[in-house]
């Protein structure tokens, strides 16, 4: 199959400019039996995150004396996707992404509050088109505020990567099918600190400094969105209160 043009008259197959986020949409605690939990809604991504503990880690041996254990397990339903590596269930690529956005939480959860705990996160992809790693630390980032487990940051993530010689924020399935390089990158808003930075392809120094340039702005939009996630069934409920006034 040849290649498409992914970008045309300096506009992306989907109308968007090199550097535009898709469309966000977050919900906290859909799932009522969670600790916390969040849906997001990514461009055509549909994703779920689920929170349970902190409570004794099991099997015993997996625990630690002196902080919290986090575990992380991210999947994709069945329906999700119809191509390979959309391929539903613990796969190889599924495991690493699990690595991943663990390591992303470790280093933002209070861990040391919770010794001999553990911290489950789940994230389900429901419906797949590319950047799935990055909307799902994302969704997990604010289902974990949900719970109320403290943190040192509510991480973002989100993705840049290179069509020719354009640097291009938040791929989609085409273009993250098709692109010449794919980064994605984890960041604590707060601290800047880069949680998480992979690469698939090749891109030069200034490159890499463009992309992350483009993710450290787009993160202060998908910063806002999170925060009001959480937010908005506070603001329900005061609304509700003052109308009974």
């Amino acid at each position: 199959m040849d290649k498409p043009e992914l970008i045309i008259d300096g506009k992306r197959l989907d109308g968007r400019m090199p550097d535009q986020l898709r469309p966000i949409k977050i919900t906290s605690n859909p799932i009522r039996n969670a600790a916390g939990s969040a849906y997001i809604e990514w461009g055509n991504n549909k994703i779920l995150a689920a929170i349970y503990g902190p409570r004794e880690a099991l099997p015993k041996h997996t625990g630690n004396l002196n902080r919290a254990v986090v575990k992380c397990r991210y999947t994709m339903a069945p329906f999700s996707s119809i191509e390979e590596h959309g391929r539903p269930g613990m796969n190889r690529r599924a495991i690493e992404i699990s690595k991943v956005t663990k390591e992303v939480f470790e280093n933002v959860i209070l861990l040391d509050l919770f010794p001999g705990n553990e911290i489950s996160i789940f994230v389900e992809v429901l419906q797949s088109d590319g950047g799935t790693r990055a909307a799902g630390i994302t969704c997990a980032a604010v289902a974990l505020a949900a719970s109320g487990i403290p943190m040192r940051d509510m991480p973002y993530a989100v993705s840049a990567g290179k069509v020719g010689e354009t640097i291009i924020l938040d791929m989609n399935k085409i273009e993250d099918n098709y692109s010449d390089a794919d980064m994605p990158v984890a960041i604590n808003p707060r601290t800047k600190e880069v949680t998480l930075l992979q690469m698939d392809g090749a891109l030069s120094r200034s490159q890499v400094t463009t992309a992350l340039t483009m993710i450290e702005k787009a993160g202060e939009t998908i910063t806002k969105i999170q925060r009001e996630a959480l937010l908005r069934p506070y603001e329900k409920v005061s609304s509700k209160y003052e109308a009974s006034i």
